[in-house]
């Protein structure tokens, strides 16, 4: 394995910024802006993995199925995840590869669309929370779950939507082409979304599932699985903060793991924002990571050289 190795991890607004209309060319704008950042740290002898959101991209899909649904028949959720994969994949190969040849790096470029084991037996199946897909009144939440059975919760500022299980990723299904692209010097995007959702059934064949793997505990076994002793967590904000969005905000430089599972039982870190991050940071760590980072975009460079960012440590 390389000697210098990180996954970075992707947040949706490297993809999509707040208010676009989320047409390919921002996109992949966005991702030339973020691919940039990703050069740099392969210029600085990093072999680098990349993983990433896709949360707003299904959501189009999801929408673009119900205005189509009397033309053509809707695709169920795993597809859809798998769809996103690929488009994102695709655009980030563009823009990634550009930046390489930009830094003066000749090093390939590949996406692996790709599965993610977890259990079918996990709570999430029993408790779903994670929205998906557009919004609706409450009156329509009640028809949509009487016609298709779906799950609809009241999300706050938002109004009604679908939610769907986030169960833990256990394996993912294609780690071993992964860490073999990856060992022959391959920039590899993998993972996307979470990738998708399959259970192993009793005969022994993957069945993909209606659920949703958040990407940041995702993008820490795609880490294990390399051998990475670096995870980089990128998304809108610069540091970890303590009372986020309250006049006694602290920002975190750096935190053990100790100190993370604290914060986290004292709900400093909610599961719909940075918990997931922290959760997945810490995971890393004890598993035989290295370190991890969680920063900005714009500081990703400067995060990894602990010069940025809120770094964790055991």
């Amino acid at each position: 394995m390389p000697e210098k190795a990180v996954v970075i991890a992707l947040g949706g607004n490297a993809i999509l910024q707040h208010r676009e209309a989320g047409t390919a060319e921002e996109q992949l704008a966005n991702l030339r802006r973020a691919s940039r950042r990703i050069a740099e740290i392969a210029r600085d002898g990093y072999a680098v993995a990349v993983t990433h959101g896709n949360g707003p991209q299904v959501g189009d899909i999801l929408l673009r199925n119900e205005i189509a649904k009397d033309v053509l028949p809707p695709m169920p959720l795993d597809v859809c995840g798998a769809e996103s994969q690929g488009m994102i994949g695709y655009l980030l190969q563009q823009a990634l590869g550009e930046a390489l040849i930009e830094t003066g790096l000749d090093m390939p470029v590949a996406t692996v669309l790709t599965r993610t084991l977890v259990d079918g037996g996990d709570p999430a199946f029993e408790n779903p929370e994670k929205p998906i897909g557009p919004t609706c009144t409450a009156m329509q939440a009640r028809g949509i779950e009487r016609e298709k059975g779906w799950r609809m919760a009241q999300v706050p500022g938002q109004g009604c939507r679908r939610v769907v299980p986030s169960p833990r990723p256990l394996a993912l299904v294609e780690g071993e082409a992964i860490a073999r692209l990856f060992a022959a010097g391959v920039v590899v995007i993998a993972a996307g979304g979470g990738g998708v959702p399959v259970v192993r059934e009793s005969g022994g064949a993957l069945c993909g599932v209606e659920a949703v793997v958040d990407k940041d505990y995702t993008a820490a076994l795609l880490a294990r699985l390399i051998g990475a002793g670096d995870l980089l967590l990128l998304t809108d904000v610069e540091r970890v903060a303590l009372n986020y969005g309250r006049p006694d905000q602290q920002e975190i430089r750096e935190m053990t793991v100790a100190e993370a599972r604290r914060h986290l039982a004292a709900g400093q870190f909610p599961a719909g924002s940075m918990g997931p991050k922290v959760e997945a940071a810490v995971g890393f760590l004890e598993a035989g990571g290295e370190r991890a980072t969680i920063a900005s975009l714009d500081s990703a460079a400067g995060a990894l050289a602990g010069r940025a960012g809120t770094r964790i440590r055991l």
